[in-house]
C-alpha cells in the first residue's frame, strides 16, 4: 500500500486554526503516515502534536517555518528535525515574536486612527498564546463587522498596499538556513513559485538550502515539473505539502490535496542521521 505525507501543515500555535491534536487526528483520519507541523516562526505547536501523533500512529517530523526577506522578496524556509530546546534558536524566535507583538500593535494603532475601534487585547484574545499575526487582526475585524469577508481585510487594510500595513522585522534568508542548521535541523525552500524570481533559487542553495518544496498546492504541473528537475539537477532534497491552515483561513482544508510519496521522508531522515 502507498504511503503518504504532508510536511507544512499550520496550527493554532500560529495562524492556523486547526489545533496540533486536529491537525494529527485529521490527517491520521484521511490515511498519511507522516505530518509535520510548521507554524510561522514558532515551535509551541510541536510539543502536543509530537504527543498525540504518537498515540494515534503517525509518523510526527518537528519542523517551523521562518519568513525572511531577502531585497524586497519574501522567501519562506522549512526547518525540519531541528533539536528544539538548543538555546540560541529559542532566544532568535523569541525575538521574532516580540517583533510580531510590536508590529500587530502598531498595525492596530494604525486602524483605529482609520476610525476603527478595535482593542489590542481584541487581537491576543483570538490569538491566545499562538504567535500573533495579521490573521488575528483580520478574524477580529471579521467578527466585528469591518469586513464582510476575511481577505476584504487584507485587499483593503492590511494587506503589502493597504493603509495600515507595518513591515515586520524578519530574518534573512541566509539568517534563517544558517539558523536552522545551528538547531542541527535541514532548511528546505517553501513553495518557490511564490518567491517569484527563479534566479535566487541558486543562491539560496549556496546560503546552505537542503532542498526545495516541489509538490505544494500553489504549483501548477509546470512548476512542479520546473522545481523537479532543478532538485535533480543539483541533487537536492524534494519535499512536498498543502500549507494547510484549517478551515477558517482561507475557506477550505487543503490537507489532503497534497499527497507526497513517503519516499521523499526516508532521505530527509538519512540526511540528519549524517548530521
Amino acid at each position: 500500500m502507498d504511503k503518504y505525507i504532508d510536511l507544512h501543515l499550520h496550527t493554532t500555535a500560529s495562524d492556523g486554526s486547526f489545533t496540533p491534536t486536529e491537525v494529527v487526528r485529521t490527517a491520521k483520519s484521511m490515511g498519511f503516515s507522516a505530518i509535520a507541523i510548521t507554524d510561522h516562526d514558532t515551535l509551541a505547536g510541536l510539543e502536543e502534536g509530537a504527543r498525540v501523533a504518537k498515540e494515534e500512529g503517525i509518523e510526527f517530523v518537528p519542523g517551523i517555518e521562518l519568513n525572511t526577506d531577502y531585497d524586497d522578496t519574501e522567501i519562506h524556509v522549512l526547518g525540519y528535525y531541528l533539536d528544539y530546546g538548543r538555546e540560541n534558536l529559542l532566544n532568535k524566535l523569541d525575538t521574532l515574536q516580540k517583533a510580531r507583538y510590536n508590529r500587530i500593535k502598531n498595525m492596530v494603532d494604525k486602524l483605529n486612527g482609520l476610525g476603527f475601534d478595535i482593542e489590542f487585547e481584541e487581537i491576543t484574545d483570538i490569538a491566545e498564546d499562538a504567535a500573533l499575526g495579521r490573521p488575528h487582526i483580520a478574524q477580529v475585524m471579521l467578527d466585528k463587522g469591518y469586513v464582510k469577508e476575511w481577505s476584504q481585510a487584507f485587499d483593503q487594510y492590511i494587506g503589502c498596499q493597504g493603509p495600515a500595513y507595518v513591515k515586520r522585522k524578519k530574518l534573512t534568508a541566509k539568517e534563517a538556513i544558517q539558523l536552522i542548521k545551528s538547531a542541527r535541523g535541514i532548511p528546505i525552500i517553501a513553495h518557490p513559485v511564490l518567491i517569484g524570481n527563479d534566479q535566487l533559487l541558486p543562491k539560496l542553495v549556496e546560503w546552505g538550502a537542503e532542498g526545495f518544496e516541489v509538490y505544494h498546492t500553489e504549483h501548477d504541473q509546470a512548476a512542479t515539473r520546473r522545481y523537479l528537475e532543478f532538485a535533480k539537477q543539483n541533487d537536492l532534497l524534494i519535499t512536498g505539502g498543502s500549507d494547510c491552515h484549517g478551515p477558517k483561513r482561507k475557506g477550505e482544508i487543503l490537507l489532503g490535496e497534497i499527497k507526497a510519496p513517503y519516499k521523499l521522508l526516508n532521505r530527509l531522515k538519512q540526511l540528519k542521521k549524517q548530521i
